[in-house]
């Protein structure tokens, strides 16, 4: 029968590393660390363990070190909808200003800058638009606005649209939005402006998208005067395809159609995902295209808060930067261009607009990121000859027109969905946080045999040595050296206490013994305290 252990016979403190080797799922520890056993075996075990733990280190480096790389994968996959969302299609007519609209007033201001006049020259320009010249004693107007002009001299919707359906229901200019480019006024259908309904199509092909005629009025084109950047030399309109989200660059991104010719516009739709940094470059936050913000109110009163800034797109960022630029370098902006800043002056323009972003534009010192979610619509263009004479014939009687003119002016515009799929371009993140986690769990499976709950089994050991080796030292220090002023304190009462006796010869009396208490400590130490009885 195995005796009775008694309370001296202290059991290992779990702190001890063989207690610890001996139940951890860690493979290998407990032949490292285990009693017993030759000492070679135990080597060659320490060895194993030391090469495996060091390869589990240096794969598990690797794919931090990639993770830290973040790097993406693109993903194109082509998907079927049934109702899809018609684009915004903007037009503009490649004169800017009509002929019969121009006044001297207007050519005393802006003459110089959008035409290239010298004042001298007003008179004979006025005479090649078949105007009188200006009469003795004119006097300009005080003040002159850039963007009126523009809206009172520009093609009119209503002049220029002759016929208009969409998915064979009739349209009008009421359907049009008024927008300002760099071409001057144009127009957007479909642009979704303060919360009209967008238009959408079910089905693909010629006739189920937006089909118009256009006058593009080449007698009211200005006359060649002089060549200059500003100076158009075709005849026609431009068109730009875009989403909702952004506005018009037409004069950088819009394609041309020609009078005497239908032109078929294919649209195929394309959404685009990117992803945020540190995978990929792109934004979502909006650029103001204010220089300074905007003074404030009488007394001191805070402006109005402006109302919710569009969604961010790679146009709108550009024309946002361009509009920055133009503001620091002018004081101004010019007329499509965003933000509160005033309209530059006609000499404004001249002298410091349209250089200014001239310059800007060669050297590109604008750094728009792409947008983290974009739209676009991919086209294919094909024309046919139009009107045939029977239809030139027939128009001219409709329009009051003579058959030459409906040739030169007339052009049709049929912009339609090749089908209801489109495509998605779309950034993924190639290596995941949770695959990051699942290669480390596997290398630690192959090469030590642990798991996550081992981490914590080895997290714990730490603990127990922390609280039992530190702790304990620093607990039982303070322990005894509480228990020492304590026993020299009882020491020195005791002996102002005795009373002094009275001068005898007799023998002292013997002094009382001492008794050794022994106490057994959480960790199955003993520590012996010896105390005055």
């Amino acid at each position: 029968m195995k005796p009775h252990s008694g309370p001296e016979e202290a059991q290992p403190p779990a702190s001890d590393i063989r207690v610890f080797a001996s139940s951890c799922s860690m493979h290998g520890l407990g032949h490292v660390f285990g009693p017993g056993g030759p000492m070679a075996r135990r080597g060659l075990w320490t060895a194993a363990v030391l090469l495996a733990l060091a390869t589990l280190l240096y794969q598990v480096a690797g794919r931090v070190r990639y993770y830290g790389e973040f790097h993406h994968e693109t993903a194109l996959e082509e998907r079927e909808s049934r109702r899809l969302t018609f684009p915004a299609v903007t037009l503009c007519n490649i004169n800017p200003l009509r002929r019969s609209r121009l006044t001297p007033n207007d050519l005393h201001w802006a003459g110089p800058a959008l035409l290239g006049l010298e004042p001298a020259e007003h008179a004979a320009y006025l005479r090649a638009l078949g105007r009188p010249p200006a009469p003795p004693g004119f006097m300009p107007s005080p003040t002159f606005d850039v963007a009126r002009l523009y809206a009172r001299a520009g093609h009119a919707l209503e002049d220029m649209l002759l016929a208009c359906r969409y998915r064979g229901w009739p349209c009008g200019p009421e359907n049009f939005t008024t927008v300002f480019t760099r071409m001057g006024q144009c127009y957007t259908f479909n642009s979704g402006a303060e919360g009209a309904e967008l238009l959408t199509t079910p089905k693909g092909g010629a006739g189920n998208g937006l089909q118009v005629m256009l006058d593009v009025q080449q007698d009211e084109y200005l006359p060649m005067w002089r060549d200059t950047e500003e100076t158009p030399f075709e005849v026609g309109i431009r068109v730009q395809i875009h989403s909702q989200e952004e506005p018009p660059l037409i004069d950088q991104l819009g394609f041309g159609a020609a009078p005497g010719y239908q032109t078929f516009v294919s649209c195929q739709k394309q959404q685009l995902s990117f992803l945020p940094p540190p995978w990929g470059d792109c934004s979502s936050v909006s650029l103001d295209p204010d220089f300074e913000p905007e003074p404030s109110g009488p007394l001191g009163a805070p402006s109005p808060s402006p109302g919710p800034s569009p969604p961010y797109s790679l146009i709108g960022c550009r024309l946002a930067c361009e509009s920055r630029y133009v503001a620091r370098k002018c004081g101004c902006r010019m007329m499509h261009m965003p933000g509160g800043t005033p309209v530059c002056s006609p000499h404004q323009y001249k002298d410091c607009a349209h250089p200014a972003l001239d310059a800007m534009l060669r050297k590109d010192a604008c750094t728009c990121p792409n947008p983290c979610a974009s739209t676009r619509y991919a086209k294919e263009l094909s024309m046919v000859r139009m009107p045939s004479r029977a239809a030139a014939r027939y128009l001219a009687r409709k329009h009051n027109r003579s058959e030459a003119y409906i040739v030169e002016n007339v052009l049709m515009l049929d912009i339609f969905f090749e089908a209801l799929n489109y495509e998605t371009v779309e950034q993924k993140k190639a290596y995941e946080m949770s695959e990051l986690l699942g290669d480390i769990g596997g290398q630690m499976g192959l090469f030590v045999g642990a798991s996550l709950l081992t981490v914590l089994e080895i997290l714990d050991y730490l603990c127990e040595v922390f609280w039992d080796r530190v702790l304990g030292y620093f607990w039982n220090r303070k322990r005894s050296q509480r228990h020492s002023s304590a026993n020299l304190l009882q020491e020195g009462l005791g002996s102002h206490q005795t009373p002094v006796p009275h001068l005898s010869l007799g023998p002292r009396p013997p002094t009382p013994p001492c008794a050794v208490t022994k106490t057994l400590s959480s960790s199955q130490r003993t520590c012996y305290l010896v105390t005055r009885l």
